[in-house]
Protein backbone atom coordinates (compact mmCIF):
# COMPACT_ATOMS: atom_id res chain seq x y z
CA UNK A 1 0.00 0.00 0.00
CA UNK A 2 1.14 3.43 -0.84
CA UNK A 3 1.76 6.47 1.81
CA UNK A 4 -0.07 9.47 1.15
CA UNK A 5 1.80 12.35 1.61
CA UNK A 6 0.56 16.40 1.73
CA UNK A 7 3.38 18.59 1.96
CA UNK A 8 4.56 22.33 0.68
CA UNK A 9 7.00 25.10 1.33
CA UNK A 10 4.74 27.67 3.32
CA UNK A 11 5.17 30.56 5.54
CA UNK A 12 6.50 30.38 9.27
CA UNK A 13 2.59 31.94 9.65
CA UNK A 14 1.43 28.97 8.21
CA UNK A 15 0.51 30.51 4.66
CA UNK A 16 1.46 28.90 0.96
CA UNK A 17 0.31 31.70 -0.74
CA UNK A 18 0.58 35.53 0.56
CA UNK A 19 -2.48 38.28 0.74
CA UNK A 20 -1.06 39.58 -2.25
CA UNK A 21 -1.04 35.78 -4.45
CA UNK A 22 1.87 35.62 -4.29
CA UNK A 23 4.37 32.76 -3.47
CA UNK A 24 7.79 34.06 -5.05
CA UNK A 25 9.06 33.55 -1.04
CA UNK A 26 8.58 30.37 -1.26
CA UNK A 27 11.66 29.44 -3.96
CA UNK A 28 13.63 27.07 -2.57
CA UNK A 29 17.56 27.42 -2.90
CA UNK A 30 19.78 24.68 -4.26
CA UNK A 31 20.21 22.81 -0.67
CA UNK A 32 16.76 22.94 -0.18
CA UNK A 33 15.69 21.87 -3.93
CA UNK A 34 18.38 18.96 -3.91
CA UNK A 35 16.78 17.87 -0.31
CA UNK A 36 12.89 17.78 -2.15
CA UNK A 37 13.89 16.24 -4.75
CA UNK A 38 15.18 13.39 -3.22
CA UNK A 39 11.92 13.26 -0.69
CA UNK A 40 9.82 13.26 -4.11
CA UNK A 41 11.97 10.15 -5.58
CA UNK A 42 9.51 7.73 -4.68
CA UNK A 43 6.38 9.54 -5.33
CA UNK A 44 4.65 7.84 -8.31
CA UNK A 45 1.41 10.01 -8.58
CA UNK A 46 0.01 13.17 -7.82
CA UNK A 47 -3.22 14.45 -7.21
CA UNK A 48 -3.88 17.80 -8.09
CA UNK A 49 -6.13 20.70 -8.63
CA UNK A 50 -6.76 23.28 -10.81
CA UNK A 51 -4.94 25.86 -9.60
CA UNK A 52 -2.01 23.41 -8.21
CA UNK A 53 -1.90 22.16 -11.78
CA UNK A 54 -1.61 25.31 -13.83
CA UNK A 55 1.22 26.35 -11.29
CA UNK A 56 3.11 23.00 -11.79
CA UNK A 57 2.87 21.75 -15.36
CA UNK A 58 5.76 23.86 -16.50
CA UNK A 59 7.66 21.26 -14.82
CA UNK A 60 6.68 19.71 -18.10
CA UNK A 61 7.90 22.11 -20.75
CA UNK A 62 11.45 22.16 -22.06
CA UNK A 63 11.95 25.46 -23.45
CA UNK A 64 12.27 27.29 -19.93
CA UNK A 65 15.01 24.67 -18.88
CA UNK A 66 18.21 25.21 -21.09
CA UNK A 67 20.83 26.58 -18.64
CA UNK A 68 18.72 25.94 -15.47
CA UNK A 69 20.94 23.96 -12.47
CA UNK A 70 20.66 20.37 -12.07
CA UNK A 71 18.93 20.17 -9.53
CA UNK A 72 15.91 21.93 -11.17
CA UNK A 73 16.49 19.59 -14.22
CA UNK A 74 16.26 16.74 -11.68
CA UNK A 75 13.32 17.73 -10.41
CA UNK A 76 11.54 18.45 -13.92
CA UNK A 77 12.71 14.60 -14.71
CA UNK A 78 11.12 13.59 -11.74
CA UNK A 79 7.89 15.27 -12.24
CA UNK A 80 7.80 13.63 -15.71
CA UNK A 81 8.02 10.25 -14.51
CA UNK A 82 5.00 10.20 -12.35
CA UNK A 83 1.29 9.72 -12.92
CA UNK A 84 -0.64 12.82 -12.19
CA UNK A 85 -4.21 13.09 -11.34
CA UNK A 86 -6.01 16.30 -11.93
CA UNK A 87 -9.22 16.85 -10.10
CA UNK A 88 -11.05 20.16 -12.18
CA UNK A 89 -14.79 20.41 -13.08
CA UNK A 90 -13.75 23.83 -15.18
CA UNK A 91 -10.44 22.51 -17.18
CA UNK A 92 -11.39 21.07 -20.61
CA UNK A 93 -8.50 18.81 -20.88
CA UNK A 94 -4.75 18.40 -18.99
CA UNK A 95 -2.30 17.52 -22.34
CA UNK A 96 0.95 15.88 -20.86
CA UNK A 97 2.10 12.59 -20.61
CA UNK A 98 1.02 10.56 -17.78
CA UNK A 99 -2.01 12.96 -16.51
CA UNK A 100 -5.07 12.89 -16.79
CA UNK A 101 -8.45 15.05 -15.51
CA UNK A 102 -10.91 13.25 -13.40
CA UNK A 103 -14.40 15.82 -12.87
CA UNK A 104 -14.72 14.78 -9.67
CA UNK A 105 -13.55 13.79 -5.89
CA UNK A 106 -14.34 10.19 -5.74
CA UNK A 107 -12.94 9.44 -1.63
CA UNK A 108 -13.47 5.91 -2.19
CA UNK A 109 -11.20 5.56 -5.64
CA UNK A 110 -8.34 7.49 -3.83
CA UNK A 111 -8.60 4.94 -1.07
CA UNK A 112 -8.59 1.98 -3.33
CA UNK A 113 -5.56 3.79 -5.50
CA UNK A 114 -3.46 4.21 -2.32
CA UNK A 115 -4.14 0.35 -1.38
CA UNK A 116 -3.20 -1.01 -5.04
CA UNK A 117 -0.07 1.15 -5.41
CA UNK A 118 3.48 0.15 -3.48
CA UNK A 119 4.74 3.87 -4.97
CA UNK A 120 4.02 7.02 -2.52
CA UNK A 121 1.48 9.82 -3.56
CA UNK A 122 1.10 13.25 -2.88
CA UNK A 123 -1.73 15.80 -2.61
CA UNK A 124 -0.30 19.09 -3.77
CA UNK A 125 -2.41 21.98 -3.18
CA UNK A 126 -4.19 22.76 -0.21
CA UNK A 127 -7.63 23.03 -1.50
CA UNK A 128 -7.50 19.31 -2.62
CA UNK A 129 -5.66 18.56 0.86
CA UNK A 130 -8.73 19.96 2.78
CA UNK A 131 -10.83 17.52 1.19
CA UNK A 132 -8.53 15.20 1.93
CA UNK A 133 -7.29 15.49 5.22
CA UNK A 134 -10.84 15.06 6.81
CA UNK A 135 -11.33 12.07 5.29
CA UNK A 136 -8.54 10.09 6.55
CA UNK A 137 -6.58 9.63 3.30
CA UNK A 138 -3.24 11.65 4.58
CA UNK A 139 -0.76 9.64 6.01
CA UNK A 140 2.06 12.50 6.13
CA UNK A 141 2.55 15.82 6.82
CA UNK A 142 5.80 17.47 4.67
CA UNK A 143 6.47 21.24 5.75
CA UNK A 144 9.15 23.18 4.61
CA UNK A 145 8.99 26.11 6.61
CA UNK A 146 10.60 29.19 4.84
CA UNK A 147 11.84 31.56 6.96
CA UNK A 148 8.99 34.38 6.69
CA UNK A 149 6.20 35.70 7.78
CA UNK A 150 3.82 37.02 5.24
CA UNK A 151 0.56 38.20 7.69
CA UNK A 152 -2.30 35.95 5.56
CA UNK A 153 -3.42 34.43 1.91
CA UNK A 154 -3.94 30.79 1.87
CA UNK A 155 -2.93 28.19 4.58
CA UNK A 156 -1.23 25.17 4.94
CA UNK A 157 -3.57 23.13 6.23
CA UNK A 158 -7.66 23.55 6.77
CA UNK A 159 -9.55 23.96 10.29
CA UNK A 160 -9.08 20.07 11.01
CA UNK A 161 -8.06 18.45 14.45
CA UNK A 162 -4.92 16.29 14.01
CA UNK A 163 -2.39 14.19 16.33
CA UNK A 164 1.18 13.89 14.53
CA UNK A 165 3.90 11.85 15.31
CA UNK A 166 7.44 13.66 14.53
CA UNK A 167 9.45 11.26 12.06
CA UNK A 168 12.13 13.49 11.14
CA UNK A 169 13.43 16.79 10.91
CA UNK A 170 16.61 19.32 9.10
CA UNK A 171 17.49 22.50 9.36
CA UNK A 172 19.21 24.87 5.91
CA UNK A 173 21.61 26.88 6.15
CA UNK A 174 18.99 28.95 4.10
CA UNK A 175 16.85 29.13 7.60
CA UNK A 176 14.00 26.65 5.45
CA UNK A 177 13.27 23.93 8.19
CA UNK A 178 11.76 20.34 7.39
CA UNK A 179 9.55 18.76 9.80
CA UNK A 180 8.12 15.27 8.77
CA UNK A 181 4.90 13.87 10.73
CA UNK A 182 3.01 10.78 10.29
CA UNK A 183 -0.49 11.41 11.27
CA UNK A 184 -2.06 9.31 14.01
CA UNK A 185 -5.37 7.38 12.87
Amino acid sequence: MGILGYGMINSLDGYVIGPDGRFDWAEPDAEVHRFVNDQDRGIGTYLYGRRMWQTMKVWGEDDWLDGEPDVVQDYAQLWRASDKIVFSTTLESVDEPRARLERSLDIDAIRQLKESTDADLAVAGPTLAAHLLPAGLVDELSIYLAPVVVGGGVRLLPEVALHLDLLDERRFDSGFVFLRYRIRT
